[in-house]
């Protein structure tokens, strides 16, 4: 097995998809991003001043705990909606 196969069995590729409904939150969400930064591949924000809200996607490659334990402490933030989705490989 080479190191790239290693790798993929070991983490996976996933994508965080989150709706900022109060800007008050940002701060607490942007200290959590930065504990797992080692594990984002890709982060884009989107606002839409409008509705007063914000869009973010983070795309990670990191095991199935780590992705769950960043996905559940955003959860967690108030007025923060979390999805995420996982890669099939």
């Amino acid at each position: 097995m080479n190191e790239k196969e290693a790798i993929n069995m070991e983490t996976r590729i996933a994508l965080i998809g989150i709706i900022v409904e109060d800007m008050d939150s940002v701060e607490q969400l942007n200290t959590i991003l930065h504990e797992y930064s080692q594990y984002i591949i890709g982060r884009m924000g989107i606002p839409h001043a409008k509705r007063g809200i914000s869009v973010i996607s983070i795309v990670l490659d990191a095991s199935n705990d780590v992705i769950s334990a960043l996905s559940g402490k955003l959860g967690m933030l108030p007025q923060i909606n979390v999805k995420t989705i996982y890669s099939k490989v």
